[in-house]
């Protein structure tokens, strides 16, 4: 039976009073905390004296006003240096005799909560017997009395400097214990590497921020321990450190294309010398994907602000030049006049056509990652790509590591890797060739696309430029926009494309996408559908019901916030357009103030609506129209 804390109270005070020392614990505010009846008798406190809350300076004005400490010719002064010294809380040890005549030898030493603990020692028995010694043995001379003496005193005082050694180096251990458990919870890789970069300590997070590297490196260098691509990186700025230059800085895990952050801090002690180098390494994959992503939508809204007006002009010039040449083509002209007009014809019209590409660039286009069985898409994918290809091009598509759904911009992936394989078989041409689709997860951080075909390759120009809008090296024939798109695209989702040629002498363009498994399907619930159109309710009303939703309508949000207090209510779905006053916006930050969690809305409004723009990011938006497929796939996304 496990005792109380009442229990082991009266347990430790019993205790403190059968010792033969007094003792006194004062805590950080110098009031006192614990005293033994030894420490009341010792020096004759009263009743008031030895209970909890006495303070410091009370007990030390009452031993002072009764001549504890001799005729004192001011007292105040005397009690003020006493309190000062207290609150310094330095370790101490002393003799002095009382007023009665006898000894005391008192001790103190901080505590690490706060205040300290004094133990006070009766020495008047080991004096007596000095003075006796020193009395009666006449053969022993002063100079070895007096040593006898002093070495006593250095006993007791070194008894008592231990005593505080002991206990600080207690406080130590335990310090120690709490900043290495500390450092193991963090999720960094902490260590320190000495002069020569070799690792003299480590919390064993390497791993998990780099996986494939060890987890004991204790004694290895940051060669052996990172490998040389990435210690290759680093080298020059732990260098920099033992020069005494602090630095940040990130780079890619060669191993699993992870985004690692790196902090150098020279090991320095004030202007002592650098004994090394503490390093801090963190995972922030997830953070530069949406950062690379939010940059390229920042790049898009800019680009349609620099294009926007231009692209309205060109097009009324177009529109011009396509009125006149179309009344040339009717006149009567000289020969080959006609097919100057039909050549500008074509060229104006191809001009129409490079508009529309460009406004899909530089557009808003939102992503819409949905569940998707990426097995099942790169069939899908085949049957779509396989007309396109010649009958001397072979298209080979391999995937492995997926056994569930992961979450991916599916259209805009497909029109990707479609744009991918087309340009492959371009640039293998007429001859007969190869082009292989290699799809795999990367340490389940990335999911990598590889385009590899056997035609010529990248030419040094291309490598440099490709993803540049309007580069081309198909002349006449391309626009330049196909590798950009695929960039934007794939930016957008937080992704990275890589170009290069292949040892055998052909190119090999990479996707890497984010790679984030689809949340489970959620199971049936009550569904609170809120639409004005009767014919589009019905038709949403079917799907849900078909997934095993039960299903609650309303046609306008005055209606939706009545009915939204019906017990059970799992999730509202509510157009953004509604009939009345209120919208489907206002209705679920309305639900959202009473408390109400799952709550999405759905749209045909173009992304450039304005209410749709500030629904954006506030709540889960579902774009019209949509299969039963898409709704399932939205639905787990609604969380609360």
């Amino acid at each position: 039976m496990p005792i109380s804390d009442d229990a082991i109270t009266q347990l430790t005070r019993t205790g403190l009073n059968l010792i033969q020392q007094a003792l006194s614990i004062f805590d950080s505010d110098l009031n006192l905390a614990v005293c033994n009846r030894r420490y009341q008798e010792m020096f004759d406190f009263p009743p008031d004296y030895v209970l909890p809350g006495i303070s410091f300076e009370e007990t030390i004005r009452f031993l002072v006003y009764r001549g504890e400490y001799g005729q004192i010719e001011n007292p105040e002064e005397a009690i003020r240096a006493r309190i000062e010294a207290a609150r310094a809380f330095v370790p101490h040890y002393m003799e002095r005799m009382r007023p009665n005549g006898r000894w005391v030898s008192v001790e103190g030493f901080p505590l690490p909560q706060g205040g300290w603990v004094t133990v006070y020692t009766d020495i008047t028995e080991v004096r007596y017997h000095q003075q006796m010694l020193r009395a009666r043995s006449a053969e022993l001379s002063e100079q070895l009395l007096s040593n006898s003496e002093r070495l006593s005193e250095t006993n007791r005082a070194l008894s008592a400097a231990n005593t505080s050694l002991s206990a600080a180096k207690a406080q130590l251990t335990e310090m120690e214990a709490r900043t290495r458990l500390t450092t193991e919870m963090m999720p960094a890789h902490i260590a320190h590497v000495d002069r020569s970069l070799r690792y003299t300590y480590t919390n064993r997070r390497l791993s998990s921020i780099m996986p494939g590297r060890p987890q004991q490196i204790i004694g290895l260098t940051g060669r052996e321990a990172l490998g040389e691509a990435n210690f290759g990186k680093i080298e020059p700025y732990l260098h920099n450190a033992l020069k005494g230059d602090a630095s940040v800085f990130e780079f890619t895990d060669a191993g699993s294309g992870r985004r690692i952050r790196a902090a150098f801090t020279p090991d320095q002690m004030g202007t002592g010398p650098i004994n090394g180098v503490y390093i801090l390494s963190m995972d922030i994959t997830e953070e530069s994907q949406a950062r690379a992503a939010v940059m390229q939508t920042r790049k898009r809204e800019l680009a349609a602000q620099l294009t926007s007006g231009l692209a309205h002009d060109f097009a009324n010039l177009l529109t011009i030049i396509l009125g006149l040449q179309s009344r040339l083509d009717r006149l009567v002209l000289p020969k080959g006049a006609k097919d100057l007009v039909r050549s500008t014809l074509g060229a104006a019209r191809r001009g129409g056509a490079l508009l529309d590409r460009i406004a899909s660039i530089s557009g808003r286009r939102e992503v819409r990652p949905v569940a998707v069985d990426l097995p099942a898409f790169l069939k899908d994918l085949e049957l779509l790509a396989g007309p396109t290809l010649p009958k001397g091009i072979r298209l080979e598509i391999h995937a492995s590591g997926f056994s569930v759904p992961v979450l991916l911009d599916a259209g805009s992936l497909q029109d990707s890797l479609l744009n991918l394989i087309l340009n492959a078989k371009d640039a293998i041409g007429p001859k007969p060739g190869l082009i292989t689709l290699d799809v795999h997860p990367v340490h389940e951080t990335w999911i990598e696309f590889s385009v590899t075909d056997t035609g010529t390759g990248f030419s040094a120009e291309a490598l440099d430029r490709a993803l540049d809008p309007f580069f081309t090296t198909k002349g006449g024939e391309g626009s330049g926009l196909g590798l950009s798109m695929v960039y934007d695209q794939t930016t957008l989702s937080g992704g990275m494309v890589r170009l290069e040629n292949t040892e055998q002498g052909g190119a090999r363009v990479e996707l890497r996408l984010p790679y984030r498994p689809a949340p489970r399907q959620s199971p049936p619930g009550m569904v609170l559908l809120v639409e004005d159109s009767d014919e589009i309710r019905e038709s949403v009303r079917e799907l849900l019901r078909s997934m095993g939703h039960s299903v609650i309508e309303a046609s306008s949000a005055s209606e939706a916030e009545a009915l939204a207090d019906i017990p059970g209510l799992d999730l509202v779905l509510t157009d953004l357009y509604l009939m009345g006053s209120k919208t489907g916006l206002d209705l679920a930050r309305a639900l959202t103030a009473r408390g109400f969690t799952r709550i999405a809305l759905m749209t045909s409004a173009p992304p450039a609506d304005p209410l749709r723009a500030a629904a954006h990011g506030e709540f889960p938006l579902l774009p019209k129209p949509f299969d039963a497929k898409t709704l399932a796939q939205f639905l787990p996304t609604v969380t609360g």
